[in-house]
């Protein structure tokens, strides 16, 4: 029995050698099979020969005759039943022989590598010139036909699994992947030999790939070899060996073909030629592993054998520390580069354009906004799907085909944005560079996490982790440290991967929102930041920075100063990546002095009026913008004393509505004690005037004229007057005394999956300034809890939120749910993904009472006003199903264009 013999051992020792050309070999004897592969079954005697006349010629290690024998490429000779019997005979034929020349010279061992083609089909480039996005066939149905053929070569027992002639690194990908599988399915492990053919002198595969690249994209796999085959002679093949010889921290293997083929198909190169050629490769200590590809024979190999015999193998490179990522070409985040920003553009949740683009088919203009974000200086792509009424996988993945066939967008590494993990997977086998996954998370729980964790390392892509737990959304410094700490030691420690894969998303949250603890999110992140890369070693810090500004919606130029400011002080931290508009032309530098130090009372909390003194400036800054847009009066007068002389009701109203605008106290008691005077009634005050200003305020909101702040401060200045009024609604008798002692109840809640809270606690804070007892049932809450919670505490109304896209299918189920209960009051619907149109469509349709779209939190209260008086109740429901009816016939009627003298004919006629 012989002894067990490592490969990668042997390797250590000297440069070994691989046999040459099956093919070449076979047509010489007289085979004229068009599947070579077949031969292992019905002339098993003449493969044999061409495996014994390598390993006499001084071959180390040869090869299976099995380069086409997967399913793929059999197809074509109706073979496809034929795998496993081939892959199985071919691998035991060749260990044996190998073996027996191992028993005759135990002091040179040989080894069999299982020779995996790279079929006739692409991954990353389209059949059909005419569609771009099309494919032969899929990531799955590659894997599992290399799966089919590995497992056999396994079980046949070869020492090595050679996925060679890579034109297409997708391919190889789903090869790798197919490789792990079948090692775990079989129960044998053994290293993979990566063999890549270049298509120019410049290096770069037939799908448009750089060396450097492609080792970035296979790292994962941590290959025993690495090398070029095919492609070119010898001679041609020294620059290509160079740059993997430099970059990749693996064993070089090259085996090139005998020189180009002449006009005849012949291979011109002799076995003295190519020896003279291949010399360089030997002296310049370049190779651990020679041989020869097409046109090569047994004589080629003998050469190439008395070439190596006592020369010094090459000395890997050293591993990199740095972060590599690829699309076409290699991005390494090294100290030099020190940041990358992530153009945030293609987008559906963060691009109105985008979106229209995507949803109306137009991917000619969606392509042209990722060229340009790349053309302003995006180093990465941020790609996401996810809106409620696209199919996420399908736009995900062909988009991303389609992006594959241009190469100065393709160029950069991609970032896949998506909360469903289909869709993560799903665009993971559309990509043939080392991607980004953003992202994961501890929400719901460690098995998942380290499930998704393991799949991404298999599929090699890096990974953003948020800053989530079961607890929810991380918010202080504290906990920021604590959930990315322990993701830390789950990725290192159990899944194995490099901690420079990871990089961590503390959660850039909104500020200057007028709520006090908002006031330390952005010092928080800093901090965090600066903690992680101090104790979680190579790891790295992203952030979604538009988030940070939010409450400034509208003023452009202020969100992007605030932008700079955040990103100047996070980049000392140690914040190397950020998801960003690339075009933006801000900088801290351009900052005029006084707003730089505003923005900076913000962001680094050092005052504790540092959001109104912000506010106050940039609504200074606007002034004559505002006054351009609305009546002078209004704009610049200051809101008076109260004095002696009567006021008219119109004037009454407009004092009050500017009092709410712009949430100031100053003389408002007075201005109500005038107003209960005019109007005779708490309640008719606060149903018509102080309703009237929050309404102006929600649109003025709307439109961006009002920032988040301000409409905080708006909600506690209308809690202040209900306050105000409080003691003469009590006094009174009648219907004035009721709405005091019943104060209308809303229920909350983040639906089951999502942890997002910030806008709900923003909705919670405005709708208890305006009189609502608020029950928050918090985050990641079943539609079982609350339907229960509404049949204990029977709310008026029901608010439902969420950020992600799966939360959009959790609401429909929980308004099906409480219709189930005989739960009628009306449930708001809110979140980024939310929209008009899906609540008619998806969550409106499961419901018999009202399901409103709330846009923004300074909505709610005016929104749902009408639904909750019982003079107006039916009526605003009715109205509201009549409008969601109408919306989702527009929604099933297909555009049409019609002819101009149609649409003349079709003209409204008015008199």
């Amino acid at each position: 029995m012989l002894p067990h013999y490592d490969l990668r051992t042997e390797l250590s020792k000297r440069i070994l050698v691989l046999d040459g050309a099956m093919g070449t070999m076979l047509q010489a004897l007289g085979c004229r099979e068009g599947c070579n592969d077949m031969l292992a079954l019905t002339r098993p005697e003449v493969v044999a020969d061409v495996h014994r006349r390598y390993l006499q010629a001084g071959a180390d290690i040869i090869e299976t005759n099995t380069f086409n024998a997967q399913r793929i490429s059999l197809a074509d000779y109706a073979l496809t039943d034929k795998v496993t019997d081939i892959n199985l005979a071919a691998a035991r034929l060749a260990r044996r022989l190998a073996d027996e020349q191992t028993l005759a010279t135990p002091d040179k061992p040989r080894f069999v590598a299982g020779s995996v083609g790279p079929t006739n089909k692409a991954l990353s480039m389209s059949p059909d010139i005419n569609d771009p996005a099309l494919r032969a066939l899929t990531f799955e149905q590659l894997e599992n036909a290399y799966m089919e053929q590995m497992q056999a070569l396994l079980q046949g027992g070869v020492d090595a699994l050679l996925i060679e002639t890579i034109f297409d690194t997708l391919n190889a990908k789903a090869a790798a992947h197919a490789a792990q599988r079948a090692m775990q399915a079989v129960g044998r492990e053994v290293p993979l030999m990566l063999s890549v053919t270049v298509s120019d002198k410049a290096g770069r595969t037939l799908s448009g790939q750089t060396l450097e690249a492609f080792i970035a994209s296979m790292e994962h796999v941590a290959p025993l070899s690495v090398g070029p085959n095919c492609s070119f002679g010898a001679a041609d093949m020294l620059v290509p060996l160079r740059h993997l010889a430099e970059h990749a921290p693996y064993y070089i293997s090259v085996y090139p073909n005998a020189g180009l083929p002449n006009q005849l198909g012949q291979y011109d190169e002799t076995p003295a030629s190519m020896r003279r050629q291949m010399q360089a490769f030997i002296e310049q200590r370049l190779a651990n592993i020679v041989g020869g590809c097409c046109g090569t024979t047994d004589e080629h190999i003998a050469q190439i054998a008395q070439l190596v015999c006592d020369a010094e193998p090459h000395t890997p490179a050293p591993q990199h520390s740095e972060l590599w990522l690829s699309g076409l070409e290699l991005l390494p985040l090294t100290p030099e580069r020190g940041f990358i920003n992530v153009g945030e553009r293609c987008n559906v949740a963060g691009s109105r354009k985008f979106l229209r683009l995507v949803k109306e088919g137009q991917w000619s203009e969606a392509l042209d906004i990722a060229r340009k974000q790349v053309d302003d200086g995006a180093l990465v792509l941020d790609i996401n799907m996810d809106d409620a009424l696209l199919d996420a996988r399908s736009a995900m993945t062909h988009f991303l085909c389609l992006l594959a066939a241009e190469p100065e967008i393709a160029r950069v590494p991609v970032m896949v944005d998506s909360s469903d993990w289909n869709v993560i997977r799903d665009a993971l086998g559309c990509i043939q560079g080392k991607a980004i996954v953003n992202s994961i998370s501890l929400k719901e729980g460690e098995e998942v996490f380290l499930s998704h964790a393991r799949e991404l390392r298999r599929m090699g892509a890096a990974v953003v982790v948020m800053a989530f737990d079961e607890e929810g959304q991380a918010t202080t410094y504290e906990r920021r440290i604590e959930v990315c700490s322990r993701a830390y030691r789950l990725l290192t420690e159990q899944v194995g991967m490099p901690a420079r894969d990871i990089i961590f998303d503390p959660n850039v949250l909104t500020v200057a929102t007028g709520m006090a603890e908002h006031d330390a999110y952005a010092l928080d992140f800093i901090r965090a930041t600066e903690w992680i890369r101090t104790h979680l070693p190579e790891a790295h810090v992203s952030g979604g920075v538009s988030n940070l500004s939010f409450a400034f919606r509208g003023n452009n130029y202020v969100r992007e100063a605030m932008h700079a400011v955040f990103l100047y002080h996070a980049r000392r931290a140690g914040m190397d990546f950020a998801i960003l508009n690339p075009a933006t032309r801000v900088t801290y530098a351009d900052i005029e002095p006084s707003l730089l130090e505003a923005i900076e009372d913000v962001i680094l909390c050092r005052r504790p009026d540092a959001t109104e003194r912000l506010t106050q400036m940039v609504h200074e800054m606007s002034a004559e913008a505002e006054a351009a847009a609305s009546a002078p009066q209004a704009d610049n007068a200051t809101q008076p004393a109260a004095t002696d002389a009567p006021l008219s009701r119109e004037a009454l109203d407009h004092r009050l509505a500017e009092a709410l605008r712009r949430g100031t106290t100053d003389g408002l008691q007075a201005d109500l004690m005038c107003a209960l005077e005019l109007y005779g009634s708490p309640v008719a005050i606060i149903e018509g005037p102080l309703m009237q200003g929050m309404n102006r305020v929600g649109q003025l909101f709307g439109e961006g004229k009002m920032f988040l702040p301000q409409v905080v401060k708006t909600a506690r200045t209308m809690k202040s007057a209900v306050e105000m009024l409080q003691p003469y609604m009590t006094d009174n008798s009648g219907s004035d005394a009721q709405p005091s002692q019943q104060r209308p109840r809303v229920l909350l809640a983040t639906v089951r999956g999502d942890v997002h809270d910030i806008g709900k606690n923003i909705v919670a804070v405005v709708m208890a300034c305006n009189g609502f007892d608020v029950t928050d049932l918090g985050v990641m809450v079943s539609p079982e809890d609350i339907v229960a919670a509404a049949r204990e505490l029977h709310p008026q109304a029901i608010g439902l939120s969420g950020l992600i896209t799966p939360s959009l299918a959790e609401m429909q189920t929980t308004v099906r749910m409480l219709d189930e209960a005989g739960i009628r009051v009306p449930v708001m619907i809110g979140g980024a993904t939310t929209s008009r149109l899906h609540t008619a469509l998806r969550i409106a349709t499961a419901y018999s009472g009202a399901v409103l779209h709330v846009a923004d939190a300074s909505q709610n209260v005016p929104m749902l006003a009408p639904f909750l008086d019982p003079a107006t109740a039916n009526d605003a429901t009715a109205q509201l199903h009549q409008q969601q009816d109408a919306l989702r016939q527009l929604h099933a009627t297909p555009d049409t264009i019609v002819s101009l003298e149609e649409a003349r004919a079709k003209k409204p006629k008015f008199f």
